[in-house]
């Protein structure tokens, strides 16, 4: 069963088009990526996924319960972490969480607490008052309180903002551990790095789906070969020649020292590679796979003059 389903799920603020026709499947166990720019409409998204704002058209589907039947149902099986957490300043940590989860009826409520202190490394916090907490320290409380509940479905909106690289790798490794749980992990995030690390699959969106796929395939292009760059000693163009022969090679080119070659299989097709060149007299100094980035792939994508975009966010 899909965790979430989308079928051209559509917000319209007034006149403003947020999000468009949003069709899209999400797999139980996934970590899934939502990366568009300012004003892509990714926050109004998870807005609607957790049934905090209704759709202007669309269905959709998150963790069995259909969106608009059963909002109640839906937000016990989801825990989200939005831009602005909403913590009450004037309770202590300790409390914050307490009240969460009386509200959802949590039984072992103070053994969860205490899991999840300790997990986002809160436990010397836990009598200070939220309000006088830094803004990484309210995120990581905020984290804290989308778990406590222990739902299948997260939604998570830019997790490691405003934190430090220490505190940015706990909730990493906490994502990663969750996800090795079973948990659905729907991730919004500008760290593109961190999206690489944790994502399963990726989309690319601004109001509308761009494109969604593994992180191998984007870095691809989409298609099935897989670049190859050969260095050897001296020009590389008098090799073409010699590797025009070499079954599974495409297209060959020079550049200087350089040669690059598209294969569907490094591991099957390099070790043919290096004994064509090394029968046509070349030294090879060095063999790699050539892969675009995430950010290559996002700029050229969703394009950089995308950045702040209309409506909300």
């Amino acid at each position: 069963m899909d965790a979430i389903r989308t079928e051209e799920l559509t917000r319209r603020f007034d006149r403003v088009l947020a999000v468009e026709d949003l069709t899209i499947t999400v797999k139980e166990g996934e970590v899934f990526g939502f990366l568009g720019p300012n004003g892509a409409g990714k926050t109004t998204t998870m807005r609607m996924l957790c049934a905090l704002i209704a759709p202007s058209g669309g269905r959709a589907w998150i963790a069995g319960h259909a969106l608009g039947a059963d909002p109640e149902a839906i937000r016990a099986s989801v825990g989200i972490l939005t831009e602005t957490p909403g913590l009450y300043d004037r309770l202590t940590v300790r409390e914050n969480l307490e009240l969460f989860g009386q509200l959802h009826r949590l039984d072992a409520l103070a053994d969860r607490i205490e899991t999840y202190l300790g997990l986002l490394g809160l436990d010397d916090r836990r009598e200070q008052a939220a309000g006088a907490l830094s803004k990484g320290m309210r995120q990581k409380l905020a984290i804290a309180r989308a778990l406590l509940h222990e739902p299948p479905v997260l939604l998570l909106d830019e997790p490691t903002s405003a934190l430090d690289p220490a505190s940015a790798r706990v909730v990493r490794d906490c994502i990663a551990g969750l996800k090795g749980q079973g948990r659905t992990i729907f991730l919004s995030t500008h760290n593109l790095a961190e999206a690489e690390e944790l994502c399963d699959r990726i989309a690319l969106f601004n109001t509308r789906l761009i494109r969604v796929d593994t992180l191998s395939s984007l870095r691809r292009g989409g298609g099935t070969g897989r670049v190859v760059r050969a260095r050897v000693r001296g020009p590389a163009a008098p090799l073409l020649d010699a590797l025009a022969a070499v079954p599974g090679l495409r297209h060959l080119r020079a550049d200087g020292s350089d040669l690059w070659v598209e294969v569907d299989d490094p591991e099957q097709t390099n070790p043919q590679l290096v004994r064509a060149l090394c029968g046509a007299g070349a030294d090879v100094c060095a063999l790699e796979e050539e892969q675009r980035t995430l950010e290559q792939v996002y700029l050229e994508v969703v394009g950089a003059s995308s950045e702040g975009a209309r409506g909300p966010a």
